[in-house]
């Protein structure tokens, strides 16, 4: 059976639309706003209050109206004019309830929207958190890029969103400009897919920050599967699960920058059954390939600018292990404080919000338990005997308590050839299982 992968997909295909006349905006005289974003699983995530409430929101490309889901961690929370609608979302999955509400105040930093409109999703099985490990709340998109000029910071992890009426572009000989197509509220870029060594394919992707993956193409008469690939679930999106081939291409370029033996996934029809016209589109851009630039982006002049930064050349990131985690709960973990002169040491940092010390010498910290949530058929952890629902504690003799999700995955999935250790936990016993990683892509 096909397990569940580490990749998000939150871009929404097929929404209603509204009229027009919201619009964020500076204060007076105020040219440009900087924001810091968090950078995890490829998303870039930004703070966002919402009618006075802090939340937090993937920025994506790939959406059109804002949309809220899993607010469970916040006590209330107020939305304006509310009605209900029905919404398709990309995957496998029924159309799902949700709310439309119009007239609601959006603050980031200094920008400001007061008559934003947004959907709630009001199924609680879409929570995206436990697989990124920090709470999200929503997604937003086009309502933000197309009243800014957006200059993505992928190096520092801030953005900038400048005044277009003020905005003035810097020439620079590393940057490269390429055109930008706007249909329904969504953008996209032109460029080659090397699915062989001499033979190249032109492809139009849509830009999809709100995709933690590389990249993803739509199969068709000049556009085949590799010969080496695995089936796998690719990630889940605001209609269900995806499903598809996963497989790496020999090169992708845009413009003249190009990616080498680059991360590549084929998604089932299926999966787009919902919808309607996808026109001479062939897949879609995601965070690991965006992440690879500093990027602005223009939808007013319909340009995107790109200079590679120091994640260019960075390697693709494979589930090498077949190992799927998310948050499950929490649970205390004991630390001894006392160095071995016996004096009592201080530590700054601590990853739980409970502390409780115990004689001076021991303390027990409330921490987010890290789980398997899936284990792909086939892959090293299965054949070591992995089980979904197993507790991580350790891997590679480090205990993983004082590690974010992110850090864990990456220690789990270093390199080909690389041997893992991990301690779990099953049924109040723990156990060890080792195993080495392996390259699904190369045969046997």
């Amino acid at each position: 059976m096909i397990k569940k992968q580490f990749v998000i997909v939150f871009f929404l295909l097929v929404l209603p639309l509204f009229g027009l006349g919201q619009t964020f905006g500076l204060p007076h005289g105020q040219k440009h706003e900087k924001v810091k974003f968090q950078l995890i699983n490829n998303l870039v995530i930004v703070p966002i209050e919402v009618n006075g409430t802090p939340l937090s929101f993937v920025l994506d490309t790939g959406v059109s109206t804002p949309i809220l889901f899993n607010l469970s961690d916040k006590d209330s929370i107020q939305i304006n004019e509310v009605s209900e609608i029905t919404i398709q979302g990309l995957g496998e999955g029924e159309p799902i309830q949700a709310l439309r509400s119009r007239n609601n105040s959006f603050k980031l930093g200094s920008i400001q929207n007061k008559s934003q409109r947004l959907y709630v999703v009001l199924d609680k099985s879409l929570n995206f958190s436990p697989s990124l490990g920090i709470p999200i709340h929503g997604i937003i998109g086009y309502d933000v890029f197309r009243d800014f000029v957006v200059e993505m910071n992928y190096s520092s992890r801030n953005i900038k969103f400048h005044d277009p009426e003020f905005y003035r572009y810097k020439k620079n000989n590393k940057n490269q400009e390429l055109p930008l197509t706007l249909i329904r509220k969504k953008a996209y870029v032109d460029g080659e897919v090397f699915l062989k060594d001499d033979e190249s394919v032109s492809v139009r992707m849509l830009l999809d920050t709100g995709s933690s993956d590389a990249i993803w193409l739509l199969e068709n008469e000049d556009i085949q599967i590799p010969e080496n690939f695995y089936v796998d679930f690719l990630g889940r999106g605001l209609g269900g699960d995806v499903y598809g081939k996963r497989t790496r291409v020999k090169s992708m370029k845009l413009g003249d920058f190009a990616l080498k033996n680059a991360k590549a996934a084929f998604p089932d029809k299926v999966s787009f059954n919902a919808i309607k016209n996808l026109g001479n589109r062939n897949g879609s851009l995601g965070g690991e390939v965006l992440k690879r630039f500093n990027i602005i982006f223009d939808y007013r002049n319909q340009i995107i600018t790109l200079r590679k930064n120091g994640n260019f050349k960075a390697p693709f990131q494979y589930n090498f292990s077949g190992i799927d985690l998310q948050h499950d709960g929490v649970r205390y973990v004991a630390e001894r404080l006392a160095n071995p002169s016996g004096l009592v040491t201080e530590k700054e940092d601590t990853f739980g919000n409970v502390q409780i010390l115990m004689e001076n010498t021991t303390r027990l910290s409330l921490v987010p338990e890290i789980i398997v949530s899936g284990i792909r058929a086939g892959s090293p952890a299965e054949e070591a005997g992995l089980k979904e629902g197993d507790v991580i504690l350790a891997v590679n003799g480090k205990s993983i308590h004082s590690y974010k999700l992110q850090e864990v995955f990456q220690m789990l999935n270093e390199k080909k050839g690389k041997r893992i250790r991990v301690v779990i936990e099953r049924f109040d016993s723990d156990l060890a299982f080792t195993f080495v990683l392996k390259d699904m892509f190369e045969k046997p």
